[in-house]
């Protein structure tokens, strides 16, 4: 078996925040999801949780912060090429999302950022590994 991660998200509307992420990339579960949930997969491994706030604040104890202004987490997907990542980037922008920064190269790591609708933050990159 696989192990894998599901990385829940607050939303405003999960039907809403499921076609920004199948506009870039995410398939839709069906089997996880429902009136207040989406469940998204990016890999076999990977795969994110997109949940109203109401329900997603019924999960946890703690206060529920709103990622629109204030930061909870960010989150990075290595991609397979600097095409790719523009191509994401390009995609969530035309679906809603904003960019957060442009271009950034660093040793052999090609970077940008956005965040979605509802204000969490992605970082989609490419290691170019070192020639040897």
């Amino acid at each position: 078996m696989t192990r894998t991660i599901y990385i829940s998200l607050p939303v405003e509307h999960a039907g809403r925040a499921a076609d920004f992420y199948a506009a870039i990339g995410f398939e839709r579960d069906p089997a996880f999801s429902g009136e207040n949930h989406a469940a998204m997969i990016w890999s076999e491994a990977i795969r994110i949780m997109l949940m109203q706030r109401e329900a997603f604040a019924a999960m946890s104890p703690k206060r529920l912060i709103d990622p629109r202004i204030e930061a909870g987490a960010l989150m990075a997907l290595m991609l397979e090429s600097r095409e790719a990542v523009d191509a994401m980037i390009a995609a969530a922008v035309a679906a809603g999302g904003r960019e957060l920064h442009g271009a950034e190269d660093e040793g052999g790591v090609y970077s940008r950022a956005f965040e979605d609708p509802d204000g969490n933050g992605w970082g989609p990159f490419h290691f170019a590994a070192p020639a040897s």
